[in-house]
């Protein structure tokens, strides 16, 4: 046995020194009551904090914050306590491995929450675990050499085994770094930190704050793993030309989607009008904009669509919007007593405004009625206009039944002016004739 921990780098156990091995199992002990601590009294305040109070509106990562927190505050505790003295041997190990297991946990609670899976959290913590522990044990020199010596040579680059494993890891930890970057950016806008923001201004903080951060991702990601800029060339070379013919419409829209949100001529939650299809604006995104009709089709027009062609916004400086319905009255009703009942109709309409008052007016005398238009108003256009149609047109029919007010039919008078004195007889038809047998 004690050849075995020989080989490994160990002293003897009789060696050991246990006043240190003491100390730093109180010391990751009491890292584990304070991750236990961080846990159950302010993780549920941080979940608070970083998705508010609704159970049902919180991700994965906000779920998981908890217990992310706790194992966090444990493997900090124990980083400074293992940089703080140089320990014996079995204390570094003892240390190494409470790290290791805090570490693995803590990668594993955030790739899932993220979403990437069961399997890539899987693996992101066993590689946290390996590497921490190795590092613990002084065998991680050794496994970095083993790994970097299994690999081949591209023109001037060597591809190790280790080289792809850093990539590998780089690229998670940034993409990790990036959502949440992007959640804790998402809840300083739309929280205190955005309360004299709009809607359509918090959107674009949002969006230029996610952009910004995938370019620093992009950069730190580069320095970290030793790329000379100066490969990237001939790449952006290519890229320019890509986006000069193929990705032209694509980076359009995205210019386009930016001055939307800039000078807030639409906004989600307003009321448009595009190709005679009446719409809410559900969500201004990075291409298009989502546009929900009464129908619940969601149309996606494409962002430099909206900047190119008329659009209507009924919502824009104002949401009130005129309705206009048409009546036809009969010439032998009571003119004015209809007028009435047509405005009461409009008044009693839960929808329709006070102020401004609802207006009939006669637009004309036409051939059966006497035509008449009924205008109202209303601030929610995003409730439907054939709903509020149809209501004020079923109450002006029952109060012109009530009233006896007659809607006419269309009619038309024919007048003979002359007619023959005498009319000749209508011809007889021909009957054919029997012969007799």
């Amino acid at each position: 046995m004690d050849e075995l921990i020989t080989r490994m780098g160990f002293p003897s156990i009789a060696e050991a020194q246990f006043a240190e091995l003491g100390i730093a199992a109180a010391i990751a002990g009491a890292a584990l009551l304070a991750g236990w601590i961080a846990r159950r009294r302010l993780g549920p305040r941080l979940a608070d904090w970083m998705h508010g109070r609704d159970i049902q509106a919180r991700g994965p990562l906000t779920e998981a914050t908890p217990t992310l927190l706790g194992w966090l505050v444990a493997l900090l505790i124990v980083a400074i306590g293992w940089a703080a003295w140089p320990w014996d041997p079995y204390a570094r190990l003892l240390l190494g491995a409470v790290a290791a297991i805090a570490a693995a946990a803590a990668v594993r609670n955030i790739v899932r929450g993220v979403g990437l899976g069961a399997g890539p959290a899987l693996a992101a913590a066993a590689v946290a675990f390996v590497a921490l522990l190795s590092n613990a044990v002084g065998g991680l020199t050794l496994l970095q050499e083993r790994l970097d010596a299994v690999g081949f040579t591209v023109g001037r680059m060597n591809l190790s085994l280790l080289t792809l494993i850093n990539i590998a890891l780089t690229i998670l930890a940034l993409f990790l770094l990036v959502r949440i970057g992007n959640r804790i950016v998402r809840r300083v806008v739309r929280g205190g930190g955005g309360r004299d923001l709009d809607a359509t201004q918090q959107l674009l903080v949002e969006k230029i704050a996610g952009v910004a951060i995938v370019i620093a991702a992009f950069f730190v990601g580069i320095d970290l793993l030793g790329i000379d800029l100066t490969a990237f060339a001939v790449f952006s070379g290519a890229l320019g030309l890509a986006v000069g013919f193929g990705l032209q419409k694509t980076f359009g829209n995205l210019i386009a989607g930016i001055i939307l949100l800039m000078d807030r001529s639409i906004k989600p939650g307003d009321v448009v009008v595009v190709a005679d299809a009446v719409g809410r604006v559900n969500k201004i995104g990075v291409r298009a904009v989502s546009v929900i009709t009464r129908d619940g089709k969601e149309h996606l027009v494409p962002n430099e669509l909206l900047m190119t062609e008329r659009v209507e916004n009924w919502s824009y400086s104002n949401r009130e919007v005129r309705v206009r319905l048409a009546v036809g009255v009969s010439y032998d009703a009571d003119i004015r007593l209809a007028q009435k009942l047509m405005l009461d109709a409009a008044d009693e309409a839960p929808r329709v405004l006070k102020s401004p008052a609802p207006v009939c007016w006669i637009t004309g005398f036409g051939d059966s009625s006497v035509d008449h238009e009924l205008r109202f108003w209303i601030s929610d256009p995003e409730g439907g206009l054939g709903n509020i149609q149809g209501d004020v047109y079923l109450r002006i029919w029952d109060k012109f039944k009530e009233a006896g007010v007659e809607i006419p039919y269309p009619q038309r008078d024919l007048h003979v002016r002359t007619l023959p004195k005498e009319m000749p007889a209508p011809a007889q038809p021909k009957r054919a004739s029997k012969k007799a047998d």
